[in-house]
């Protein structure tokens, strides 16, 4: 609730209006509220930090590719991302030409699907390859044979399976590849005017170089978006990284070979007794014949035990453990 004004200075704000002083259009104590432009062609659901995560995510993915598709190819390759951006489905269609490789994949469990989209020169070049050719693209482009598009679904569905480790952070994937278009008229399956997010990534194999894009309809990952921020991704990689390194490291303890010695017994005598002793000479210890033995895992006892034999060498048999308590 505002102040109350007394009589006399209602009286005085009266008299100033009357003799001009003080203008009634300048005064505005409306407060002042920050206005933004929305387009609503192009609502911005994915933010900076979305793209951002998206960038990390598949920074991943082709670290993932540029050490997998090797052992198909027989050819070094090379995965860079160059950026994400967000746009309309019918800004990234219209871009598409014509012989176009795309690689429709089902998102699950996420609902719908997303686009894997390959550069021409790159499809023919894996086809070479795959023939048993050095990897050349052709001089010019034309339709991919049904021969040809087998063989790069095999490909494809390889993309498709890496997937799943970069997303690990976010929700357990389960991809699958539905089909390979070659013409970009066939892949409207989202509304043109649904916002998606566009991540670009540099391919090299050999020398032929290409784009390969991946479009992400926003509706795809709306249930997760709120997962798709760089603090989340980093705090959630840190704990499944801490976990696998704790794996590792006990597999690797659990597999160490470490020294166990059973004592007889103990004994003191002079240094003189010491240099003259001679073979048959028998040694006294201060423990009896069915006294248990201590057992030394390194220089620490652990175990207590009774002597034996099995078969031609002696043994000693567990009777009682020694915990850190005791």
């Amino acid at each position: 609730m505002g102040d109350v004004l007394s009589q006399d200075e209602i009286d005085s704000l009266l008299s100033a209006l009357n003799s001009g002083e003080i203008n009634p259009d300048e005064i505005d104590d409306t407060p002042k509220v920050a206005v933004k432009d929305y387009d609503f062609a192009r609502p911005s659901k994915f933010s900076k930090d979305h793209l951002r995560t998206l960038e990390i995510i598949f920074e991943n993915y082709g670290r993932l590719l540029s050490t997998n598709l090797p052992a198909y190819l027989r050819k070094s390759v090379q995965v860079e991302v160059m950026n994400a951006e967000a746009n309309t489905y019918s800004e990234f269609s219209n871009a598409l030409s014509n012989p176009v490789l795309l690689g429709v994949v089902d998102f699950a469990p996420l609902s719908g699907s997303i686009l894997l989209e390959l550069a021409s020169n790159l499809g023919f070049a894996i086809v070479d390859r795959m023939l048993g050719g050095g990897g050349n693209p052709l001089e010019k482009s034309r339709e991919f044979t049904e021969i040809e598009l087998i063989i790069l679904e095999r490909i494809m569905e390889v993309c498709t399976g890496l997937l799943v480790d970069p997303w690990q952070s976010v929700t357990e994937l389960q991809p699958r590849l539905e089909r390979i278009e070659t013409n970009s008229q066939f892949a409207q399956f989202i509304s043109p005017s649904e916002m998606t997010a566009i991540v670009t990534m540099n391919v090299k194999i050999g020398t032929v170089e290409g784009l390969m894009n991946i479009c992400i309809p926003y509706s795809c990952v709306e249930s997760v978006i709120d997962k798709l921020n760089t603090k989340y991704w980093y705090s959630t990689m840190r704990e499944r990284d801490g976990e696998h390194y704790e794996e590792a490291i006990e597999g690797i303890i659990s597999r160490a070979k470490i020294p166990i010695r059973a004592l007889l017994g103990r004994s003191t005598i002079s240094v003189n007794d010491f240099m003259n002793i001679q073979i048959g000479d028998i040694i006294k210890l201060d423990s009896k014949v069915d006294d248990e033995l201590d057992v030394y895992v390194g220089n620490i006892m652990k175990f207590r035990a009774l002597p034996g034999a099995i078969s031609d060498s002696y043994a000693v048999r567990v009777t009682s453990v020694i915990r850190e308590e005791q």
